[in-house]
């Protein structure tokens, strides 16, 4: 069962030990970020610092020459990830036997929707969200299938995971996050993440819809939400909230938008790739869900890339929509935070990987060997050693 980690170039560049402290965990394969959003990160083993702010989403690596004169073009990296970041990581991490694939944060990108707010997504109060980029608006998708071909096939690379790759909500972390009050389920995350930017709009009337009385219906669904009202989650609490017709039309646009973007998509990242590149998203088996996970048809998407990463945070049944469609050589990937800090549980995960295999997965991802603490890594190294 090949395993491999997380890292941020900023966990190796630096530090002459970090890739076989990498590699001595028993992981055949890293994870290496070539465009990703903000964040503040630790880094509890690096000899010259212990935090790096990544201040806005950019590329880790120097773009070329397909971006003059666009308006909507990654953003370079500041000093947290200078020059080609990406380049020296990965180059260290294969001098110490390591396989090297790129992670690529494609619609999640605050700077883009501050600096071009026209892109953002729209929700029914009219508030926009800048975090999210529209991936209706046809320049948002040339730039996001663009940026998915550059930073997926960087210079040693041997196959990419795309992140975001599909719709973002509401449900975003944010500086100084207060948006916990109201305790929104699976119906309300949903309505609060339908968008109603021109493209959109447009996308609701193909369906049949008014898009006006569709915010009107939206606002009122809510309601109750924000009143205190539980929310029934899952779709059929959508249906409840929105009327089945309604609640259909939504979803047949959005399902069908992100669908050809993640085809389009993969499409050009192998163009771009030498043959046996490898392609996997990280993927939700619902397709109404929205963030980091894009949701997908598990049928669908797996003729589209080699597979998927399946996020098993909460326990590997994610799994299961994917292996039921037994389509040969997929990868089906398991997603464990092994972070204690943050939730994970690396004491578990020997178990975990074991039922994960047993629901389908082929492979193993780890969130996240430059986070973790020493306590953390040792207990990875020990489930690996045993698996």
């Amino acid at each position: 069962m090949k395993a491999s980690t997380f890292v941020y170039p900023w966990d190796v560049n630096g530090d002459p030990p970090a890739p076989a402290r990498i590699a001595a965990l028993g992981v055949d394969q890293v994870t290496l970020a070539s465009a990703y959003h903000s964040t503040r990160a630790l880094t509890p083993r690096h000899p010259r610092h212990r935090i790096v702010t990544a201040e806005h989403a950019a590329v880790l690596y120097p773009t070329d020459a397909r971006w003059e004169g666009r308006a909507l073009r990654p953003y370079p990296a500041g000093d947290w990830a200078p020059g080609d970041a990406f380049g020296e990581a990965a180059a260290a991490l294969a001098e110490a036997g390591l396989e090297v694939h790129t992670w690529v944060v494609l619609a999640h990108n605050s700077r883009l929707g501050a600096e071009h707010p026209g892109t953002s997504v729209v929700n029914a109060y009219g508030d926009r969200y800048p975090w999210a980029p529209c991936i209706a608006q046809p320049a948002t998708r040339a730039y996001l299938v663009d940026l998915a071909a550059e930073a997926a096939v960087r210079p040693g690379a041997r196959g990419t995971e795309l992140e975001s790759l599909g719709w973002y909500g509401l449900q975003h972390l944010h500086a100084h996050d207060k948006t916990g009050g109201v305790g929104l389920g699976e119906a309300g995350q949903y309505l609060m993440a339908l968008c109603f930017c021109p493209a959109c709009r447009d996308g609701y009337g193909a369906q049949g819809l008014d898009p006006d009385a569709l915010a009107a219906a939206v606002r009122d669904a809510l309601e109750p939400l924000w009143q205190g009202a539980p929310d029934d989650g899952d779709w059929a609490g959508v249906e409840k909230l929105l009327g089945e017709e309604t609640a259909a039309a939504t979803r047949a646009w959005r399902d069908e938008t992100a669908r050809t973007l993640q085809e389009t998509a993969v499409a050009a990242v192998r163009a771009a790739a030498p043959e046996g590149f490898q392609v996997l998203l990280h993927a939700d088996p619902v397709t109404y869900h929205v963030g980091a996970n894009a949701g997908v048809d598990p049928a669908h998407i797996l003729t589209v890339a080699d597979g998927v990463v399946v996020p098993c945070a909460g326990g590997p049944a994610l799994l299961t929509p994917f292996a039921d469609q037994a389509v040969p050589d997929a990868v089906l990937a398991a997603n464990f935070t092994v972070v204690s800090g943050m939730g994970g549980s690396p004491r578990t995960l020997g178990a975990d990987l074991a039922r994960a295999r047993e629901l389908g997965a082929t492979q193993v991802r780890l969130y996240h060997a430059g986070l973790a603490s020493d306590g953390d890594l040792e207990e990875v190294r020990a489930a690996l050693a045993a698996r």
